[in-house]
């Protein structure tokens, strides 16, 4: 599946998405214990939604959340990667949105069922542009990002605030999955989550990446 034809250039493999990135989201859903390990779940590639798309509610949920996050793009295959070399794996970066049913997912916590129904639903994944990579140019461990509706800053939050950094992360996947090339990794959310209404506008933004936007259709 190629997703040039929605101004998304590349070819996803797999999309790895990260929960319990960032501690004061973790607080401000409830949440007291930080994680020993990447807390990891995924979503169909089919859920791609590319900038300047129309967004429309799931039918089966009533509380819609944004999510910024950054997003790598893996470039090359690799197995048990190592730490030091892991950021040599990232071919392009950009920002996404993990689009969460909040009381979906609520009730599935507390049944201690998968999160499946309120993270991978239709058009769950909003995904920006991606852009090349360059440790010169981009530091992947103080990386400003944030999250706007309808012109009102939502979300604001910077990687060097992440429980496990990038590189980690990149350890981690590689441990327990052979990366590939079009592998997305959607490596958490900031505090700041909150409903999405109808006719809202959603942006998410980075001085280093650029801009991009999605409206939430009419009722």
């Amino acid at each position: 599946m190629n997703f040039s034809a929605h101004n998304l250039a590349f070819t996803p493999n797999r999309i790895f998405c990260i929960g319990k990135n960032y501690s004061e989201h973790i607080k401000e859903l409830g949440g007291t214990q930080i994680p020993e390990e990447p807390v990891v779940f995924m979503k169909p590639v089919c859920n791609i939604v590319a900038p300047g798309e129309t967004l429309h509610l799931p039918s089966f949920g009533n509380e819609l959340h944004h999510e910024a996050e950054v997003v790598l793009l893996i470039g090359k295959e690799g197995k048990n990667i190592l730490k030091a070399d892991a950021l040599s794996y990232i071919s392009a970066i950009t920002l996404g949105l993990d689009l969460t049913l909040r009381d979906v997912q609520n009730k599935l916590k507390k049944a201690g069922l998968p999160w499946e129904l309120s993270k991978s639903f239709e058009q769950s994944a909003p995904l920006g542009i991606f852009k090349d990579y360059s440790p010169k140019k981009i530091d992947l461990d103080n990386l400003f990002f944030s999250c706007s509706v309808n012109g009102n800053l939502r979300q604001k939050g910077n990687t060097r605030e992440m429980i496990f950094p990038i590189a980690n992360l990149i350890q981690a996947l590689s441990n327990w999955w052979t990366l590939k090339p079009g592998d997305v990794i959607f490596t958490g959310t900031p505090a700041g989550v909150a409903p999405l209404q109808p006719g809202d506008k959603i942006e998410v933004e980075s001085p280093v990446i650029g801009s991009f936007s999605w409206s939430l259709a009419s009722a």
